[in-house]
Order: structure tokens, then C-alpha cells, then sequence
């Protein structure tokens, strides 16, 4: 950098300010320093500036699966905003394993990352406290945090797109209508329960309600256990894409309206094509990785809680009457 000054005819702290970006050197100073760089060879030395700052040009990104669509499109959306600053993402999946999503953000702080973005895995994030006092910002996105953590948190509204698929639902004849979603210890599974119950009011029925980790058994034995009611479901919503398609497979034609939270590859391809509630990953993943890049240049303002719409997407397999 030295050189670079000495080239260019200007103070060192005049180059710093052109490499990192920072305002206040006059265009064709600016310029002279660039031609400089370029005929010097010169690359600016992360190692230093890490020493210096104790921290990388890195973001560090746990999701639950990187194999789930919803979570690679969420991925992408941050990895683009996170190239956009000049830095790089570091990512890895918990598999919804508590002590996984530790390790993780345990092995990314090792690595000095500059924040931190959480889908949780858990409910204790009392292990992050250290690293939020040392200065290590995180966001939390499409779950919050566990009690007593107040931080930046990016969610959809579940609850509010749960109610409108039953709505969806009435609005067509139905009165019977079934849910099938995910582990109940899960939030969105929760949340999602919460608006489908409260929309339906006093048709509400416990025995259409079947909740658990997807699988083909488990989806296909609960549709036959509540098919063979006295008073049978003559409508389905179900509470995550993978469910969805589990269900696709296991029901064969045998109920009459569908509609699923999450849309999926091929969903209008189908016939009928699947109604579904439409979130949308890709803007939460930017949401998330926008707010954390504030946090990181120095935003001090207190927490934000986004919440994100979503959309119904009528396709055919939610308009079937009763």
C-alpha cells in the first residue's frame, strides 16, 4: 500500500479510503490510485485487515436443510446480497438437531465471521450471548430466537396464511377440512396449527388434525385414519411443501380439494393444478441478509420483526367443491 501511495502521489490513508471503499477523495485522486493499484499488481491483504478488525469479510448462514427448496432459494437470496457487499457466506444444515445448530454457529464465530443468520434449530440460544456482547451480530429468520433474546428476527405470517387457505376452503362448501403438518415443536408448524384452528372456529375438529415429521407411512396412515371417520374430510391443508407432495402420493385422487403452504416445482403442472399459500424465500433471505449488513456497519437502533405476506395461488386443487 505504501507503494501504491507513493505511485499515486497521495497519503496512505487516501489509498485506504479508495481500497475499502469509504467517501471524501476527490474522483481523480481516486482514479490516480486505481491506475496505480493496477500497475502495481497490488491486492488488498484480508489477513491484515482481519488482524486489524478482528473479524472477516465472511457471513455466517445455518439453515435447516440445504437439500429443502424452500431453504436453498433462502440460501441463494442471501449469498447474492452477501457477494453484493463484497464478502463471502459460509453456510452449513442442522438437520433440526439443537446441538448441530451449536456447533455450527460455534465453528463459524472460531472463524470470526462478521454476523451471523439463523434459521433455529433449538430453543436455548443463551449459548450466543458472548458472541452478541463481543460484537458478532445475528439475525434470525423463519423462526425466532428462544425466550430472553431480543434480536433482529425475519418471519412469514404463517398464522395469517393458514387462515386464508381455510377461508379458501370454506369459501368453496367445505366444513370438513383436515390439516397435516409438521412436528408441533416446530414454530411454523405451530403458528401455521394456530391460524388453521382459529379460522375455522367452531368446525375446528381434533381428529382431522395430524402432526409429525413427513413420511410416506405417516402421511398415508393418517389420510386413511381420518377417510374412514363417520364424517370424513372433504378437504385437505397441508403445512409445508414436503408434506404436500407426501400427501400428492399418498391420496392417489382420493380427496376432493387440496391446499398446500409452500409452493413447489411442477405444482401447476399437475391436474388440478395445487393451490397453494405462496411465501416467498427469496425476499425473506434478502430481508434477512440486508438487515444484518446494517447491523454490521454499525446500526445500533433497536431489534426489528419483520413479517412477511403471503399469497394464495388458486391452481384447481382448492376450488373443488365439497
Amino acid at each position: 500500500m505504501k507503494d501504491v501511495a507513493s505511485a499515486a502521489g497521495v497519503a496512505l490513508k487516501t489509498v485506504s479510503r479508495v481500497v475499502n471503499g469509504e467517501p471524501g477523495v476527490h474522483p481523480g485522486t481516486a482514479e490516480r490510485v486505481r491506475e496505480a493499484i493496477e500497475l502495481l499488481g497490488y491486492s488488498r491483504n484480508e489477513s491484515a485487515s482481519v488482524l486489524r478488525s478482528g473479524r472477516t469479510a465472511t457471513v455466517g448462514l445455518v439453515i435447516e436443510d440445504v437439500a429443502d427448496p424452500f431453504y436453498a432459494v433462502l440460501s441463494r437470496a442471501v449469498e447474492d446480497v452477501t457477494t453484493g457487499y463484497g464478502c463471502m457466506l459460509l453456510s452449513g444444515s442442522s438437520s433440526e438437531d439443537p446441538v448441530r445448530e451449536r456447533e455450527l454457529v460455534g465453528a463459524f464465530c472460531a472463524r470470526r465471521v462478521g454476523g451471523l443468520i439463523v434459521v433455529p434449530a433449538g430453543a436455548d440460544h443463551s449459548y450466543l450471548r458472548p458472541e452478541l456482547e463481543a460484537g458478532t451480530p445475528a439475525v434470525f429468520v423463519d423462526r425466532p430466537p428462544g425466550p430472553g433474546l431480543d434480536v433482529d428476527t425475519v418471519l412469514t405470517d404463517n398464522a395469517g396464511g393458514a387462515g386464508l387457505a381455510v377461508r379458501h376452503l370454506l369459501g368453496h362448501g367445505h366444513t370438513r377440512i383436515a390439516f397435516l403438518g409438521d412436528e408441533p415443536s416446530i414454530f411454523t408448524a405451530a403458528r401455521r396449527l394456530h391460524g388453521f384452528r382459529a379460522a375455522l372456529g367452531h368446525l375446528f375438529d381434533e381428529r382431522l388434525v395430524a402432526m409429525r415429521t413427513p413420511t410416506p407411512a405417516g402421511v398415508r396412515a393418517d389420510v386413511d385414519r381420518m377417510l374412514a371417520l363417520d364424517a370424513p374430510p372433504t378437504a385437505l391443508f397441508t403445512g409445508n411443501g414436503r408434506l404436500t407432495v407426501t400427501a400428492l402420493r399418498a391420496l392417489a385422487g382420493r380427496l376432493p380439494a387440496l391446499v398446500g403452504f409452500d409452493d413447489f416445482e411442477l405444482a401447476d403442472l399437475l391436474v388440478p393444478g395445487v393451490t397453494v399459500v405462496a411465501q416467498d424465500p427469496a425476499q425473506m433471505g434478502r430481508v434477512a441478509a440486508e438487515l444484518l449488513f446494517r447491523r454490521m456497519h454499525g446500526d445500533t437502533g433497536p431489534s426489528e420483526h419483520p413479517l412477511l405476506p403471503v399469497r394464495l395461488i388458486p391452481r384447481g386443487s382448492g376450488e373443488l367443491p365439497a
